[in-house]
């Protein structure tokens, strides 16, 4: 898919959606504490991800619009990491976490 013609706004929308459905399908077949944890972490920063990049387009100041995006980008790093512990835990495979 070529990303060049897609903003970064739609980007994250459409990867927050990909985030809600394999949360929802991974609470489907998983019923214990840590699946529930891990997979309301990964729910959180995922999402949060396009929230910030919506807040960044009205932002008040360009220091404003700055820190907006460095959320995402942290939001981002977590959502890689929560991952990686659902895929090293076995609570998902990597071929199934299709994001």
């Amino acid at each position: 898919m070529n990303h060049n013609n897609i903003s970064i706004q739609d980007r994250t929308k459409n990867f927050a959606v990909r985030v809600i459905k394999a949360y929802v399908e991974i609470n489907k077949r998983n019923y214990d504490d840590a699946a529930k944890v891990l997979s309301k972490q990964f729910l959180r920063s995922g999402t949060s991800i396009g929230a910030n990049c919506a807040e960044a387009v009205f932002a008040q100041s360009k220091n404003d619009f700055v820190s907006k995006y460095s959320i995402a980008l942290k939001e981002a790093s977590e959502t890689k990491y929560w991952i990686e512990i659902m895929i090293e835990t076995e609570l998902v495979s990597k071929k199934n976490l299709n994001l």
